[in-house]
């Protein structure tokens, strides 16, 4: 198996390119304060969050949420630690 960090684009447009624009969703329990809670976690990171970007969405039974938000991002590093500070908050169970 390869490691991620050896595997390279085959053309320009293809895959990560840092620093760049991404969104991450995060799921998890509704009425938890999750909207303003996911973009004060990527802020407390130091990273800054494109305005008018974040879509909530409530799942069909209205247990769950989800909350997409686009930041901007220097490194994979700060793109993987992002995630990871997402599923460490206890009201989110996971992130895409």
């Amino acid at each position: 198996m390869k490691n991620l960090d050896d595997i390279q684009p085959t053309s320009p447009d293809q895959g990560f390119q840092f620093p760049g624009v991404f969104e991450v969703s995060a799921i998890g329990s509704a009425g938890h304060g999750m909207e303003s809670r996911v973009p004060e976690i990527i802020a407390g990171l130091g990273l800054s969050v494109v305005d008018g970007s974040r879509r909530v969405r409530p799942s069909r039974e209205g247990h769950y949420l989800s909350v997409a938000i686009s930041f901007n991002c220097p490194s994979r590093e700060a793109y993987e630690q992002v995630h990871a500070a997402l599923r460490a908050d206890p009201d989110i169970r996971w992130t895409l």
